[in-house]
């Protein structure tokens, strides 16, 4: 790519959108937030169901139970981020994706979320 700007309809001298793409970042944080506690929520079970299936326990450790061992105190906590970060990242991303296919435009500034 040259470094030249595209060309893009104007209103008044400004890129048409500009406004709209200063404004959506406001809107889409209910959108984000809902999105975000559903996720939560989807990553929960997720974490449930897996733990299940590796340890064959209903309840995975707490960090604070004298009962359980190093090991599987933190293999709990590195498959539980693991989930919640992979949930987190396609909820992100496909409630993004629908803001940019109804609208137009990207709901986050360049930069990512934090």
């Amino acid at each position: 790519m040259s470094g030249r700007t595209p060309n893009f309809p104007t209103t008044r001298g400004e890129p048409v959108g500009k406004k709209k793409k200063q404004k959506l970042p406001m809107a889409y944080k209910p959108v984000g937030f809902v999105l975000g506690w559903a996720g939560g929520a989807l990553a929960g079970m997720a974490f449930q169901k897996t733990w299940k299936l590796i340890r064959h326990e209903d309840d995975a450790p707490d960090a604070l139970d004298p009962d359980r061992g190093w090991g599987e105190i933190l293999l709990a906590a590195a498959v539980q981020g693991a989930l919640f970060a992979a949930v987190r990242s396609v909820v992100d991303r496909s409630g993004a994706k629908a803001i940019e296919r109804s609208t137009g435009v990207w709901p986050t500034q360049a930069g990512g979320r934090d």
